[in-house]
């Protein structure tokens, strides 16, 4: 198993930066800082041991309104490291002894985010095995074997199953090597058969794992969330192991079914949390957003005094997680001295400087991130892999509608979304969103009733000062529609 350094070890911080541009536009600076970030835990995994561990990972602040791309910077850095990856909000956690999540969670969702992402990528290395045996069932009901045969009566047939079965004569001499012969021919032939898809349609009956606690939910108090777990544990194990259930499926629903159960039976769950606590340890990412919502400089409801002790004690709860300490979660103890936490925030209403001053020790880099203008609006819209207007087109492809963005229409659409930000309120690019959909909202109801498949149609300047020009101009529109 490739360990987690190996995954970014052939990009330099340039190139990281060349990816994050195919999805995010400007902010040059953060993807700077982010991209040294990445690589310098690459660099730490070949320094020598002796400092390996003396090395410490430079936590980020990103500080921008909203909408600007903060979030999406750590996504896609995440994605493109392959490592393990949560989002949590500041705001959510309160200090030990109140009511709500403590820090310690965040760390819990991330191993079991890691351990999922390790059991699928296990899963994958042992697919043709798994869709082998998976087959084997198969034909073991399509085709019983001898030992099965001899429970279900008469000649060998089945009276409620879907198996074929190989009749024999009603001589007692036959010879059990020709028999067996026999079986084995009809076996590969339906193999064949299976394989080139001639079965699929054909309904068989499987026995598949029941997952009996699915439906249960233990939920631990304060503090004590892993007791939770062990007794949704318990409770699950209490009817005596794992539970089988009958399904009726075609040969296509069972394959895929079989493969997946067999390929969790191939693999080793206990490699696979072990490769995971370490994915977890090295390369962990967990970003932290609205950080500014608990600096002790924020103002809420209550401006008694209580919630700014309570805002302190989420800060040095946090403290130890961010500064490297051990957690206990269900898959192992966890080591949070190697995992890189990116924190977020707008800071309107207070500054990094009111955060608690060992926590502002901890993440020693600093990054302003710019507002969009009108030209960064025009550029979110065209040039990114994921641009609004190529999702758009992509979703009326489907209905064999074609749409397209003339170059006029798409500065109109930048004007119109910088024009409401600077007028309503600055939602960043997410006002690009809006913007669209108001504008293309008819079109996608009319198809494929009004507008039928095999059309065309054109969004140009003149139409989108027709659609939404009035809805712009006027700010009490703006504010609910746009």
């Amino acid at each position: 198993m490739p360990s987690a350094a190996e995954h970014v070890e052939d990009l330099t911080p340039q190139q990281i930066v060349e990816e994050l541009d195919k999805y995010i536009i400007g902010q040059d600076k953060a993807k700077k800082n982010v991209a040294i970030a990445l690589r310098n835990r690459w660099r730490r995994q070949n320094a020598p041991a002796e400092i390996r561990d003396e090395i410490m990972p430079n936590n980020i602040i990103m500080i921008g309104p909203t909408g600007v791309g903060k979030t999406e910077i750590a996504r896609r850095l995440a994605k493109l490291a392959r490592a393990p990856f949560i989002k949590v909000e500041a705001s959510k956690f309160t200090e030990v002894g109140y009511v709500g999540r403590d820090v310690d969670s965040m760390i819990r969702d991330l191993t079991d985010i890691a351990v999922n992402m390790v059991q699928e990528e296990h899963k994958e290395n042992v697919q043709d095995r798994a869709r082998e045996r998976a087959e084997d069932r198969i034909l073991d009901i399509l085709i019983p074997p001898e030992g099965q045969r001899s429970g279900r009566g008469g000649n060998g047939a089945s009276d409620d199953g879907p198996g074929f079965t190989v009749h024999q004569t009603e001589e007692t001499d036959v010879d059990p090597d020709e028999s067996g012969s026999l079986r084995q021919r009809t076996r590969e032939k339906f193999r064949n058969k299976l394989e080139r898809g001639d079965l699929d349609d054909r309904e068989i009956e499987i026995e598949v794992s029941s997952d009996s606690n699915s439906m249960m939910q233990v939920f631990g108090p304060m503090g004590m969330e892993e007791m939770g777990v062990d007794l949704q544990e318990l409770f699950g194990n209490l009817g005596g192991g794992q539970q089988r259930k009958k399904r009726r499926v075609t040969v296509e629903e069972a394959r895929e079914i079989l493969t997946q159960e067999e390929a969790q039976k191939l693999i080793d769950m206990d490699q696979v949390k072990e490769d995971a606590l370490d994915r977890v340890q090295q390369a962990g990412i967990v970003f932290v957003d609205e950080i500014d919502k608990v600096a002790s400089g924020t103002r809420t409801r209550d401006d008694g005094g209580g919630q700014g002790v309570s805002r302190q004690g989420v800060q040095r709860d946090l403290l130890p997680i961010v500064e490297g300490s051990t957690v206990n979660t269900k898959h192992g103890m966890v080591k949070t001295n190697h995992i890189l936490f990116v924190a977020s925030g707008a800071f309107h209403a207070s500054k990094p400087s009111d955060l608690i001053p060992e926590l502002q020790g901890r993440f020693p880099i600093r990054v302003e991130l710019n507002n969009l203008d009108e030209e960064d609006f025009y550029e979110i819209l065209t040039k990114p892999k994921n641009a609004l207007i190529k999702q758009y087109r992509a979703l009326l492809r489907s209905e064999n509608v074609t749409i397209e963005f003339e170059d006029d229409g798409v500065r109109e659409l930048a004007r119109i979304a910088a024009e409401v930000n600077a007028d309503v309120e600055n939602i960043g690019a997410r006002r690009l969103h809006t913007v669209v959909t108001t504008l293309l909202e008819d079109i996608l109801f009319d198809v494929p009733e009004e507008i039928s498949p095999g059309s065309s149609v054109t969004v140009d300047a003149e139409m989108v000062e027709d659609r939404l020009s009035s809805i712009a101009s006027s700010r009490d529109l703006s504010q609910y529609i746009l």
